[in-house]
């Protein structure tokens, strides 16, 4: 990729390979950024991605917590049905939640691509969960002997163990969003709100592919 990104086009499929350009073509970077705009589907990225790893962040430790340390009824049939949605393939819920979506009037903007991960992703509250069940119990014990709210035993004791998991998820959440290209297929419609993803396609016309240019514009 990094050697294809500094070679003129007629060298991209040269037989045998050549590794080493020759010459470079250090103007495929500013070319590349000005092939497409570049800048503001980097912003749009990171907005969506920023946003959406942030909803993680902040509702799947919660959750995770109350399935993995509090007593309630139905906890475990709702753990189950939270695992049970880890196994439906995307596919199957596509049209379903861009009608729902489409009913928001959210169709066009970012609120599809941010919001749900508000409300949870399962893999990450089961990955959470199982974290959470191997934190002792009696730090909550003890918590509370001392008076501290359940919120409190949460924020101040039981988050900060779990910021390990709450990194790990972090990063499966920004990746997943950051490469995600069929969300931002559905539901973007304005070029001008476009991710990376999609503005990596406009390199590839009826002529052929620009490689050489796409190269330094991969995410």
């Amino acid at each position: 990729m990094v050697s294809t990104s500094f070679k003129p086009i007629t060298q991209v499929f040269t037989f045998p390979p050549e590794f080493i350009p020759r010459p470079f073509q250090w103007e495929n970077y500013i070319e590349a950024t000005k092939y497409i705009p570049f800048w503001t589907y980097t912003y749009n990225t990171a907005v969506i991605t920023g946003l959406s790893t942030l909803g993680v962040i902040i509702s799947c430790p919660l959750v995770a917590y109350s399935f993995a340390k509090l007593r309630w009824r139905g906890r475990n049939a709702l753990f189950a049905v939270t695992i049970g949605v880890m196994m439906i393939p995307a596919q199957v819920t596509m049209i379903p939640l861009f009608l729902l979506f489409n009913q928001f009037g959210w169709v066009g903007t970012n609120l599809p691509l941010i919001v749900p991960a508000f409300f949870g992703v399962p893999f990450s509250i089961f990955l959470l969960r199982q974290f959470f069940k191997g934190l002792p119990n009696t730090l909550r014990e003890a918590a509370k002997i001392d008076g501290a709210s359940e919120w409190r035993i949460y924020w101040q004791i039981m988050f900060p163990l779990a910021k390990p998991a709450v990194l790990a998820i972090a990063l499966f959440q920004f990746m997943a969003s950051w490469t995600d290209f069929l969300g931002p297929l559905i539901y973007l419609t304005e070029e001008a709100s476009y991710t990376l993803s999609l503005g990596l396609q406009q390199f590839q016309n009826q002529q052929g592919s620009q490689w050489h240019l796409m190269m330094p514009s991969q995410p």
